[in-house]
Formats: C-alpha cells, structure tokens, sequence
C-alpha cells in the first residue's frame, strides 16, 4: 500500500476523533470525566463495549491464531456468556447499589484499607500491562506499512500513537470514551465484515450458504477439543472464558466505568445482555476470516509469515487489492484506540480515587489539574511499557494478554468471592502479602504441573487456580466476625 493513502485514511480517521471529542468535553465538570455525568444511553455503552473488548489483540492476533489451534478459541467465547451473565446479575447491582465511582471502593468497604489500596493496585498493573501490549501490537503493524517508509523509528511511532490518544481523551475523559469507541466499534466492524466479503469473493466462495460449507470442511474450523491434558481442553477454555470475562470486565474499572455511566441498573444490564450477544457473533466473525486467510494463503502459494500475528497485517498490505489494505487499516486502527483511550481514563480514575483520594484530599480548584498530570503520567507509563514489550516478546499476543490477566487478576478474583460469597473478616494487613504470594504459588504449580499432576498442562485456566489460592489464604487469616457487605446486603 502507498505510505501516503495509509496517511491519509488515518489523518481522516483522527479528524473524526477531535471532532467528537470536541463536542463531548465542552461544558465539562470534574465529575464528567470520570463518570459522563450518569447519562450514557445504554445501547451506546453497549455498542462502544465491543471494541473496548476486542481491541486490536482480537482483530490481528485471532485470524493468526487460527492456523495453530483451530476455532479452540471459541470455546473460551462461549464461556464468556456464563461471565457476563454474573456480572450483570451479581456485580452490577452491587456497583449501582454502592452509587461507585471506583468499583475497588467496595474493597474498602468489606474487607479495609489495605484491601482496597491491594485491589486498585493490581486493576493497574494489569490494566497497564494489557493495554500497552494492545497498542503494541497495532504500533508494530503502523510501523510495518507506514513509518518503516519514512525512516522513522519505532519509538517515535510510539510516541505518536500514545500522544494522539491522550489528546481527544484529556478533557472529556469517559464522556468522550463512549462516543468514539461507538465509532471505532462502527470502523471495526465493517472491516471484518468487509475483510470477509472480499477474500471469499477471491477464493470463489458464492453467498452465505457457501461461506458457511467451506469454512466447517476445513479441519481448522475443529471447535471443541476433548483432550483432558490438552491446555486447549473445552471444559479448561469454557471455564476460563467465564471467569477471564468476570475479571476483565466485571471487575475490571475500564469496563465498568463505561456501564457506569448509564441512567441506572435496568439500562446497564440491558447493555450487558445485547453486548454479550454480539461479541460471540463477532468473535465467531474474526475466526472464519482466520480459516479465509489460511486458505487465500494455500490458493495463491503464499509463504505463511514466522509469527501468525503477521498473517493479517502482510496479506492487507501486500497482497490484496488496495481497497481491501484501506479497510485493514481503519479496522486496526479502530481496534486499538477504543481500547487503549478508555483504558487511560480508567487508569486516571483509579489512581485519582483510589490512591490521591482526590475528593476527600484536595478542593475542587486542585482536583482538575491533578488529574491531568496524572492522565499525562499514564500516558508516558504506556509510552515505556510498550517499548519494553518489543524486546522480550515472542508469542502470540493474545496468549501473552490473557497469561498476563491470569496472574494480574486473580488476586482480584479471590479478594471479590471472598467478599461475596462470605461474611468472614479478614485481617486486612496480610491482604497484600496473601496477594502478592498467590500468583508466585500458582506459576510455580503452572511450570511443574506436567510432572506433579500426572501430565495436566495448565492453559488460561491458571486464573481460576490463582483465585482459588487467594480465596483459600484469606480464608486462613480470616475469622467469623462479620464485616461490610456480603452478596445480598
């Protein structure tokens, strides 16, 4: 493709964002960029919430991975749908109830303060490591087709890319975050879509019905895997679906913060619900365009690239039709900024409240220019984190996202069942401690369990044994006494 289009399209694509986001931040008080004034419509949060989970990890690495292990990623969707369902059940409620503007505040209130300062620590090293992995990939793949042309180095496109996202999300903050991941949903869904259309037109395929009989002939399209030791076993992936997407969405403040802007729990779990509903059909989407690929790469004797991350992004920009290119790099671009704008918001509400206390500590006067440096801050953090992940990365990235969301979010998982499910009190010193040895155990147990658990391979399930070893230490260092809240107080 021409570095020029390619600079065009995205030059366009930005014009778009500034001007939305000119539009939702003026009139702006403190409290509309953390929680959009409460006024979000529903289907607007639902829609926007599809990008926001994808990102652009969902839109290269999911097509690549498809030569590798099949559609055994579809097992790991369909558990998300027993995940949501919690969330918009159990969660959600108890959020709207509490009238939250930081889901950890719930933290504090159950179990103290230690607790709490344990929860929003590890939303953002997990947020922060995650999301910078995710504009990662994209800015390897702009470096690739575009700054590569012009000697720029990959730092640089880094520093471009982090700074843009900073500048439309600044002022605005949440507010603007749901209208312009409304559009990038919008951009990524119909380069998929299109994505699909014009390969199979090239392979030959003739309407639905056909698409639909040559993606379930190849082998690759094998769904559901029964192997127990297999770290791609169903019932493994199942299970991790639902608690990965309990984690990273239930509990996680970037997701949450976009359901809290609705009017209220009605709307909220009716965006829940819609959403869920789509994102199986869309993810369902990314692995048929995986088997297209595959097969355009076997029709036109195509070289497979080293790392199937690579597939996506060398087939739209060197071998199809420049038309095609255009709409690979809208939907990239797309699904990586709705992910990585919303994400700097929710980091700089969670250290603002969680760790400045920014509302009991600071007048009104101080409170916006603090929470701008901090939004700046984050910023730069990003800008580092991606840079370090080029240099020791070397697998696929949707793997490394969810081997990072395992150990990162299990502390979480086990802090919020803990809290749920038991009135028990903890001693809230040892939260931290209990936190930090829970992941160290089960990596140890994850390395080893092959030669101790008579060939069991851990797969992304190592979230629920992390979880499990947190649940079982504050349960030691607990005693009867009833503290805060339990499920249904």
């Amino acid at each position: 493709m021409d570095s020029n289009l390619i600079l065009l399209v995205i030059t366009s694509y930005f014009l778009l964002l500034f001007i939305i986001s000119y539009f939702t931040s003026r009139k702006v008080s403190q409290e509309t960029f953390f929680t959009g004034d409460r006024q979000s419509p529903w289907f607007l949060v639902a829609f926007g919430m599809i990008g926001a989970s994808l990102s652009g990890v969902t839109f290269i690495s999911v097509p690549g991975e498809v030569g590798g292990s099949n559609f055994y990623y579809f097992q790991v969707v369909l558990g998300y749908t027993v995940g949501y369902l919690t969330i918009a059940k159990v969660l959600l409620p108890l959020y709207y109830r509490m009238n939250l503007v930081s889901i950890y505040a719930y933290l504090e209130d159950r179990f103290g303060f230690w607790s709490y300062k344990t929860g929003a620590f590890f939303f953002i090293l997990s947020r922060t490591l995650g999301s910078s992995i995710r504009v990662f990939l994209v800015a390897g793949v702009l470096q690739l087709i575009l700054f590569d042309d012009w000697g720029i180095p990959f730092w640089v496109s880094v520093l471009i890319t982090v700074s843009l996202i900073w500048l439309y999300t600044h002022r605005g903050g949440i507010k603007t975050v749901v209208w312009t991941d409304t559009l990038q949903t919008l951009f990524m869904l119909l380069a998929v879509g299109t994505s699909i259309y014009l390969v199979g037109k090239d392979l030959g395929i003739a309407g639905a019905g056909d698409l639909v009989g040559r993606v379930m002939a190849d082998s690759r399209s094998e769904i559901f895997n029964w192997d127990w030791q297999a770290g791609t076993n169903f019932f493994k992936q199942f299970a991790s679906g639902a608690f990965i997407t309990i984690v990273m969405t239930g509990l996680d403040q970037d997701m949450m913060q976009k359901n809290l802007t609705c009017r209220n729990i009605g709307d909220a779990q009716k965006n829940m619900f819609w959403f869920t509903i789509i994102l199986v059909f869309v993810n369902l989407c990314f692995l048929v365009l995986g088997v297209l690929l595959y097969q355009y790469c076997e029709v036109n004797q195509i070289s497979l690239p080293a790392r199937t991350d690579d597939l996506y992004p060398m087939l739209a920009t060197e071998h199809f039709s420049v038309f095609a290119g255009t709409v690979f790099v809208l939907g990239i671009i797309a699904a990586a900024y709705s992910s990585a704008d919303s994400t700097l918001t929710a980091l700089t509400t969670s250290f603002c409240f969680d760790f400045l206390e920014i509302e009991r500590k600071y007048p009104k006067e101080r409170q916006q220019s603090i929470r701008k440096k901090v939004h700046l801050a984050f910023t730069g953090i990003m800008f580092f984190v991606i840079l370090l992940f080029r240099w020791i990365n070397d697998q696929s990235v949707i793997n490394t996202v969810f081997v990072i969301a395992g150990y990162t979010y299990g502390p979480l998982l086990g802090l919020y069942s803990f809290g749920l499910f038991t009135k028990r009190a903890v001693k809230d010193k040892m939260v931290p401690w209990i936190a930090a040895m829970a992941p160290l155990i089960a990596y140890v147990i994850s390395l080893n369990s092959k030669k101790w658990l008579w060939g069991y391979e851990f797969g992304f399930e190592v979230l629920i044994l992390n979880g499990g070893l947190m649940f079982l230490g504050l349960m030691i260092f607990s005693n009867k006494q009833e503290t805060g809240r339990a499920l249904g107080d």
